[in-house]
């Protein structure tokens, strides 16, 4: 039986399987079984050289977005209107059979856009090359997933579950919990609040699944079963999705009204380029990234060419700024001026762990260079050894 069979069994077990408080062992079991075959069905297959049949596409730009959904819902469309890349559009499915990314110039920032080819159901199993999307998406710092307004809502609910059984959390923060496997002293379990979807019998079971015997354990927050189980794996990818719901041209005023009130929802048009601004403003709030303008002593800030960091690619303190522009910058900062709306007055003393915010003006002072020598009684190096014992008698004077 192969390791898809086995999945089948296991979800066709659970889904038989009557949820109370006497079963809530067993389906907690199964899920950690789930887990384990679904994370070696990523894995490459023994023997193999490595390099697969992926999709070769360069990291460039300040942040990439990857665009996922069914096969003809606009995703090449959305594309081409955005960056002005020209990707084929027709009236069939699969269309795109390829990675074709574009470039979107917004608040002075490069923002590489990925048009990846439709996925279908089944795809974290391999179909439609479903696994070489997902590993792009996995890559890209924020996912919009495009959906027909005209089609029921089970499709968002389809995409969700393909890209969770590959290890992708989508507009969900990582559980709060402590783990830690150990040599010797069996295992420790604590919590800071009372725990309702789990006890420490269950988890000592889970661990036991995965052939863990010595571990610390620590729950900051009351988390369920599938959270200490993402924990125990550690491959786990947690990203900000943004639904982006085309035609609604098509579709009536209420179903308009409705699907832009759902928790990180956009709805657009690429056929009549409708609300297209709304979207770019979402994700680049959802994407985080802040802008950095440098000023040189003496002269006027530098807004041509901003400094862009972000929260997930290093951090946004001004430690991280020195950096970004030269790794040897940091010991050689006496302190930075900081000029923007953080600020507590004009220009603001701050020092290495102070967090920039966006549109943020920076001057950095750095230490002055002391000559070794000096003057006078100022000189502050002598050529005279440092022990007594080292410095030669003067020769005694002559009588």
């Amino acid at each position: 039986m192969g390791i898809i069979e086995k999945i089948k069994e296991i979800e066709f077990e659970m889904a038989r399987t009557q949820k109370n408080k006497a079963t809530e062992y067993h389906l907690g079991q199964l899920k950690a079984k789930i887990a384990k075959l679904r994370t070696q069905l990523l894995e490459p297959p023994k023997g193999s050289s490595g390099g697969g049949d992926g999709f070769e596409v360069t990291k460039f730009g300040h942040g990439r977005v990857a665009l996922i959904g069914f096969p003809s819902v606009g995703k090449s469309t959305l594309l081409t209107l955005l960056t002005g890349t020209h990707s084929e559009a027709a009236s069939y499915e699969f269309t795109t059979l390829t990675c074709i990314p574009g470039i979107i110039h917004y608040n002075d920032t490069k923002i590489q856009l990925l048009d990846l080819p439709g996925i279908i159901e089944g795809a974290s199993e391999g179909k439609g090359r479903g696994r070489q999307v997902i590993a792009v998406a996995k890559s890209s710092d924020i996912v919009l997933m495009v959906l027909d307004a005209s089609k029921s809502e089970g499709h968002r609910q389809i995409l969700t579950k393909e890209l969770e059984a590959v290890g992708l959390r989508l507009n969900k923060r990582p559980p709060q919990i402590y783990f830690k496997k150990k040599k010797t002293g069996g295992i420790s379990f604590n919590s800071t609040m009372p725990l309702t979807h789990v006890d420490e019998k269950l988890c000592y079971q889970i661990l036991h699944e995965y052939k863990i015997h010595n571990a610390e354990i620590l729950f900051r927050e009351d988390a369920t079963v599938d959270d200490f189980i993402d924990v125990i794996e550690g491959n786990r990818k947690y990203m900000k999705c943004v639904y982006v719901y085309n035609l609604i041209d098509v579709v009536g005023i209420d179903d308009v009204d409705r699907l832009p009130r759902q928790p990180n929802s956009v709805v657009i048009s690429c056929n009549l380029k409708l609300n297209l601004d709304r979207l770019l403003s979402r994700m680049w709030d959802e994407m985080g990234l802040v802008r950095v303008y440098t000023k040189p002593q003496g002269q006027q800030p530098d807004f041509s060419d901003p400094v862009v960091l972000s929260a997930d690619r290093g951090g946004c303190s001004v430690e991280d700024f020195c950096n970004h522009i030269h790794r040897s910058l940091v010991k050689d900062v006496k302190y930075v001026l900081v000029w923007g709306i953080m600020a507590r007055h004009y220009p603001q003393h701050c020092g290495l762990s102070h967090v920039l915010r966006d549109e943020d003006v920076v001057q950095i002072v750095k230490k002055k260079e002391t000559d070794e020598g000096g003057r006078g009684r100022f000189k502050s190096h002598s050529d005279a050894p440092a022990r007594i014992s080292d410095r030669q008698k003067k020769a005694p004077l002559k009588q």
